[in-house]
């Protein structure tokens, strides 16, 4: 069985909005990394009209980019791309396939299918899957900013406090800090 990670960047307020990150080499380098690492992603509808309404192109290179950008969107191309949505049904991006059904049941036939394990981009799916116990990992990409608004992580809440393990905890050059930390489950 393979782990969900809910990676993210975010601000020093809890900012997730994705303007308000650092996007240059290193962090697209450290999120290739990431999904390098996985099997699949996984976003909610929301996410993932975003990110297919740009880096499709970018992959195709009809948008200039940096290498280490245009890396992640090629990459990108071919990775599995699962969408949780209740009013879309047709995912046209290469590779992309809807989560259908029960969300907790439909997640963790996802994870149990992907070894490499499954790499979660989306706040307001994260919040639901947490709620489900589904998570396993967290690994935030951690700007040096505080936006000021939101949207925030976990804005509209969980049950209870999740206990986690710190892993590992690495700066980066553009004053980022990547954590990586594992749900302690009781």
């Amino acid at each position: 069985m393979g782990l969900l990670t809910f990676s993210l960047n975010v601000t020093l307020d809890g900012c997730v909005d994705h303007r308000e990150g650092i996007a240059d080499d290193e962090t697209h380098a450290f999120f290739t990394h990431l999904m390098d690492q996985g099997g699949a992603m996984l976003w909610g509808r929301v996410t993932y009209e975003m990110m297919e309404g740009y880096w499709p192109a970018v992959a195709r290179g009809e948008v200039k980019a940096p290498p280490a950008i245009r890396e992640w969107a090629v990459k990108l191309q071919t990775k599995p791309k699962y969408v949780v949505s209740s009013t879309r049904t047709e995912f046209p991006w290469t590779n992309s396939h809807p989560i259908t059904g029960d969300l907790r049941t439909s997640v963790q036939k996802l994870k149990d299918a992907t070894p490499a394990g499954v790499l979660l981009g989306s706040g307001k799916l994260a919040t639901e899957l947490d709620r489900l116990d589904l998570i396993d990992e967290y690994k935030f990409l951690v700007h040096p900013r505080i936006a000021g608004h939101g949207p925030t992580l976990y804005q509209s809440g969980l049950s209870s406090t999740r206990r986690l393990e710190l892993v590992s905890s690495t700066p980066l050059r553009n004053g980022a800090i990547a954590i990586h930390y594992r749900h302690m489950r009781d």
